[in-house]
């Protein structure tokens, strides 16, 4: 059944909403929902006053002021924040003892090669080895791991992906990591998630072409997204565009509730008119009701 999965997005050490697109090195650039004048250890205990599991910490640029903002949300919640942004080998294990419930690694998964793109310009390919890298940090538990596979819609004419990720007619996403303006070598496909689940405990996906805007889900990409991971076994989260509650059950209905969502700038405690905190609380205490008078029902990965 689907949930609702909160998030803390930290840019310049502050908790911000930012329009996804628009995240760039040229800060003119840069387009900003909300600010909170709140410090992020207050998300992190409202989160946890409210039991509202699986909320992502994302770090959006790896400066010394996200990652001071980072570690006081992870303590005001310690085993209860999955925390995102510049992971790699080297820092993993140190986020899990500092309190963090799991990692979510992904920018760091791709190499770069040197005038390798089409266009003679930088390519970013998927490493195994770095993958390897971060779960042997981890002790080799994937519960520990989040694979964030947040994308970009592109032509399918772009696209280099098997004919099972691309026809003619479907639509084919690829990859974007750092920031997610830089796009990679890797498409969002059934082959895919069966090739990254035995390494994750789940997986984190926003969709970066509306991220932020509240103009509606990727609804496409929620179907799919429901039937690949379904099939891997492995839970998922959505992430991009929720307007209002609603669109929780518009997820679950998509997704036969296979898909978590997170809704963002829509919130009221983001400066949002779209949904309310408590009704998304509302939401998650009647599946747990739902849950316990039936527990042999459908859960979120079941394919």
């Amino acid at each position: 059944m689907t949930r609702f999965r909160p998030c803390i997005d930290l840019h310049a050490g502050q908790v911000k909403q930012i329009v996804g697109g628009t995240l760039d090195s040229t800060s003119a650039a840069l387009q900003t929902n909300f600010v909170a004048t709140q410090p992020p250890a207050h998300f992190a205990q409202l989160y946890r006053d409210n039991r509202l599991t699986g909320a992502h910490v994302i770090m959006l640029g790896s400066g010394p002021d996200n990652q001071a903002a980072a570690h006081a949300a992870v303590g005001a919640w310690p085993g209860g924040l999955q925390v995102g942004g510049g992971i790699k080998d080297t820092n993993a294990k140190a986020w899990i003892d500092a309190g963090a419930d799991k990692v979510i690694v992904t920018s760091y998964l791709f190499e770069k090669e040197h005038a390798t793109g089409a266009d003679g310009g930088d390519k970013y390919k998927f490493s195994q080895a770095r993958l390897d890298a971060v779960l042997a940090a981890l002790g080799g538990d994937k519960e520990r791991l989040v694979i964030d596979l947040s994308c970009r819609r592109i032509a399918p004419s772009e696209s280099s992906a098997s004919s099972s990720a691309s026809s003619s007619a479907a639509p084919v996403w690829a990859v974007a990591i750092n920031k997610w303006q830089t796009m990679t070598d890797m498409y969002l496909s059934a082959e895919t998630i069966a090739q990254l689940a035995p390494y994750c405990s789940e997986f984190l996906v926003h969709a970066a072409d509306v991220e932020g805007l509240q103009r509606g889900i990727d609804a496409e990409l929620v179907e799919q997204l429901a039937s690949w991971c379904g099939a891997a076994g492995t839970p998922v989260t959505y992430a991009g565009g929720a307007r209002h509650v609603d669109d929780l059950a518009l997820v679950e209905n998509l997704s036969g509730g296979r898909v978590d969502l997170t809704i963002g700038s829509a919130l009221d405690c983001f400066g949002g008119s779209g949904a309310k905190l408590d009704d998304c609380i509302a939401w998650n205490l009647k599946k747990d009701r739902e849950l316990a008078s039936n527990p042999t029902g459908a859960t979120q990965a079941a394919p």
